[in-house]
């Protein structure tokens, strides 16, 4: 039985890095291991998985004291397992999981690059990073990048060697569950229940956001996008579903706007947004920087048509004026896009069952898995 390594930050990623790949290799005979930050969530979500895991201390913040100590222990653990492969995730479970891998020997070492945290940094910060993204690459043997404009990025800026990216047919590192993440799996009851819930008229067009409430995500050019919008149409709500954080931080004038604007729904943190998305007539994520926007991709499977921008990552993840428009990170851009599907529902329809169709083609969970299995586990 071959034995994979997964090493993330933070527990709540594992269902969206890995998720039901953990029940579909198991099938296949492998042994899945997690090292990660301890909390109560990963212990319980290794229970359900049926994975070891192995609580380590992996810090967002550069610590060399601690992350050389969690390497050490990383190292210790491999090689007390007889870990076959190594996968690593996020700039610091990679950066812990490629130098404990490499120090123990392990001849596949997967480097997963879900962005570049450098992209909308600049000064010391951004140095940091990208030193840290070319030692993470020359410790893996393979970098999966989750989009082609990641690969190109990553090239252009020379963080590792050409060869060495691979990217999963059209992107992502988990692909999407197209089964659950469809119009059908969403009752007519569960739709009404949060209609009622969240106070939306039935005849209202519904305008959804699905990330963190952060700067880098374009909130700021929404929010002012939404003030001219309201001066236009009426009968409108933006449904904003994620937290507010404190890391890139949106200033408290907006924070009390999006509270106290009646026309904004804010949904805070949603552990299942799934069903959400069937209240959407328009999702738009109008980020600075993206890995590849799996919430793109899950509106399109519910067959939402969808506005981003053309910023690294968001631009591999629809077909222009086939599955969504690109918008400029611009207030009076994006409330133009926005119009200009609200005035066409039949392309507004259309572009939402094209973009189900592209995630069927491109990025169902089992085109990823197979690619995955081909390329690191034959």
């Amino acid at each position: 039985m071959r034995k994979l390594l997964h090493v993330v930050n933070i527990s709540f990623v594992l269902p969206y890095y890995i998720g039901e790949q953990f029940a579909h290799f198991e099938k296949l005979g492998y042994r899945f291991y997690v090292a990660c930050t301890h909390s109560e969530h990963l212990l319980n979500y290794a229970e359900e998985k049926k994975f070891i895991p192995f609580p380590i201390p992996i810090l967002r913040s550069i610590n060399p004291f601690q992350d050389i100590k969690s390497i050490l222990a990383l190292r210790r653990f491999i090689k007390e397992n007889k870990i076959d492969i190594v996968f690593g995730h996020t700039p610091k479970g990679a950066l812990i999981g490629m130098a404990a891998g490499y120090l123990s020997g392990v001849k596949s070492r997967i480097y997963f690059r879900h962005g570049l945290m450098y992209e909308t940094t600049s000064g010391f910060k951004r140095f940091m990073l990208k030193t840290i993204e070319r030692i993470t690459s020359n410790m893996a043997t393979d970098i999966v990048c989750v989009s082609q404009s990641v690969i190109e990025k990553s090239n252009k800026e020379k963080l590792n060697k050409p060869e060495k990216n691979i990217l999963l047919n059209k992107g992502t590192c988990n692909g999407i569950d197209s089964i659950r993440f469809s119009l059908a799996s969403v009752s007519a009851l569960k739709k009404q229940e949060l209609f009622q819930k969240y106070n939306i008229d039935v005849n209202s067009k519904v305008i959804g956001y699905v990330g963190r409430l952060v700067n880098d995500k374009g909130i700021n050019e929404l929010i002012e996008a939404w003030k001219i919008l309201l001066k236009e149409v009426k009968n409108i709500k933006l449904l904003l579903i994620g937290p507010f954080e404190d890391r890139d931080a949106l200033s408290m004038e907006v924070k009390d706007y999006i509270i106290n604007e009646p026309s904004i729904i804010f949904a805070g943190l949603i552990e299942d947004v799934q069903p959400f998305y069937s209240l959407m007539d328009i999702f738009i994520l109008p980020s600075y920087r993206e890995g590849f926007p799996t919430v793109i991709l899950e509106a399109s499977s519910m067959e939402v048509p969808v506005i981003t921008t053309r910023s690294t990552g968001c631009v591999d993840s629809i077909i222009e004026n086939f599955t969504g428009k690109y918008t400029d990170i611009d207030p009076i851009d994006i409330a133009k896009n926005i119009q200009s599907y609200l005035s066409d529902e039949h392309m507004a329809k259309q572009h939402g069952l094209n973009g189900r169709q592209f995630v069927l083609d491109n990025f169902n969970q089992q085109i990823i898995w197979k690619e995955i299995e081909n390329k690191f586990l034959n």
